[in-house]
């Protein structure tokens, strides 16, 4: 049997993973699934000879000191392979995990358009946790690559082995493997510092040493990724703190509080529609109450401060996530109730938003049993939530009422008081008008008065002209006015 082929056929197939062990035939894992090709199982010697084609002979020594080596393999045309070759019962086993050549942007990958914030970050601690196969290393390829597409900038990756491999654009990358590159994650960030980076990725924080440089280098102004294999945000937290000894814990909180900036924790589902996987996703963001909760070691209060915060920050818990998918009919109620790390919290808010929805999720299934006391008490649940839900609608429609009933009250006060202020400007209006004419009477009075006056005045002076005998002269003045 020829890997070639294998590895053709498995990314024909779609396939994620390609496990080669002896006494079994290959196996493809396909939407989470591991399944058998029809062939013969294989021999140890045809796994051996296919495992020892890939490797070189440094890979080959590591291999059969450590008993397990990991490799990075392209095939050309076809894809990219991370394999890990490893001994078990005393014969050679491997495993090629797919790489693809396309990385495709964060929309496509059905991921939270908050992930696309990340890249902008000008530094701090970006996380992206998950188990095995659930998306972690595609996420992280996907906000690497939009960093080179917008950011000139200097990205250093640091990977066991190089799984993605990217091209300079605006941003330029230096990729390193450990063990081809680089002797260790740990020697490898130390030399980083010292390489003008602004952005590093760090495939995996594998040890205590790694998990120190990693935070150190988020402190001094560098944007960080990398990963880690937990299932939740407040689960990320809590193994990065407990990975130190009891005496730093308090010190590494506070560390912790100020450079995280998001935790990403994902897992894959299969969709309802049977086409590919669809992830699930609980994003924590940096908030205040997010780093005190950190500092003063509230792990427990984390999820529900991720709960709360949906609206303003952006976050989200995975029940919530799977609510969503559920909701939109991306995924199955029984999928859903499989993945929840708390299936009775993510029932009991199902049944909160929506009364009757895990009943038309339920179709074709049993009816309950006549017998079984908690359906009923199920159906009394349902009803108090219904009714404290009527009474709250009660309540505020009264609310609206009420200033409804004020708004109407204030608009006749107005109203009011604007018909008053009309008759007060009609009343100083004919007061003015009154008094315009007043005085124009007596202006009209007074210029009788000085006419008459005039009129009298020439009357006198005529008189005594007439009464002096003659008209007057400069030198015998006479008159009204002679002195």
């Amino acid at each position: 049997m020829d890997l070639k082929e294998l590895l053709m056929f498995m990314t024909k197939k779609g396939a994620s993973d390609l496990h080669l062990k002896p006494t079994r035939p290959p196996l493809l894992r396909i939407q989470g699934r591991l399944i058998p090709l029809k062939a013969a199982p294989l021999k140890p010697d045809e796994v051996e000879g296919m495992i020892m084609d890939v490797l070189t002979p440094t890979q080959r020594e590591r291999l059969h000191t450590h008993q397990a080596v990991d490799v990075g393999y392209g095939l050309a045309g076809v894809a990219r392979f991370r394999c890990n070759f490893y001994q078990q019962r005393g014969t050679i086993a491997g495993v090629f995990r797919r790489i693809p050549f396309e990385i495709k942007p964060i929309e496509e990958l059905n991921l939270p358009d908050i992930l696309n914030t990340f890249t902008d970050l000008p530094a701090g601690l970006v996380l992206v946790t998950g188990p095995t196969g659930s998306g972690k290393s595609t996420t992280l390829a996907a906000l690497i690559q939009r960093i080179t597409h917008t950011r000139p900038c200097h990205v250093v990756t640091i990977e066991d082995p190089i799984e993605f491999l990217f091209t300079d654009d605006k941003a330029t990358v230096s990729q390193r493997e450990v063990g081809t590159d680089t002797p260790s994650f740990q020697e490898a960030l130390r030399n980083t510092m010292r390489q003008d980076p602004d952005v590093i990725m760090v495939g995996e924080m594998r040890d205590l040493e790694t998990i120190s440089t990693v935070i150190t280098a988020a402190e001094t102004g560098h944007l960080v990724f990398s990963t880690l294999h937990t299932n939740s945000a407040s689960q990320t937290i809590d193994r990065i703190i407990d990975s130190f000894p009891a005496d730093q814990q308090g010190q590494v909180r506070s560390q912790l509080a100020l450079v995280l900036k998001a935790v990403v924790s994902m897992t894959l589902l299969n969709r309802l529609d049977k086409k590919g996987r669809v992830p699930a996703v609980e994003v924590l963001m940096s908030s205040p109450k997010i780093a005190k909760h950190i500092e003063d070691g509230e792990i427990k209060e984390i999820h529900d401060e991720i709960e709360n915060s949906v609206a303003y920050f952006k976050m989200q818990t995975m029940n919530q996530s799977l609510i969503a998918l559920l909701v939109n009919g991306i995924i199955s109620y029984d999928v859903a109730i499989e993945t929840s790390t708390d299936p009775s919290d993510l029932s009991l808010k199902l049944r909160k938003l929506f009364p009757s929805i895990e009943e038309q999720f339920r179709e074709g299934a049993m009816a309950p049993s006549p017998s079984d006391f908690s359906e009923i008490l199920e159906l009394i649940e349902v009803k108090r939530l219904y009714e404290e839900s009527e009474e709250r609608h009660k309540v505020e429609m009264q609310a609206k009422d009420e200033q409804i009933a004020a708004l109407e009250q204030e608009i006749v006060d107005l109203r009011r008081m604007m018909e008053e202020d009309a008759g007060n400007v009609e009343s100083i209006k004919k007061q003015l008008e009154q008094l315009q004419a007043e005085n124009q009477l007596l202006r009209d009075e007074s210029t009788k008065k000085v006419t008459a006056l005039n009129e009298r005045i020439r009357d006198l002076n005529q008189r005594l002209r007439e009464a002096g005998g003659g008209p007057k002269t400069a030198k015998n003045p006479s008159g009204f006015f002679k002195h």
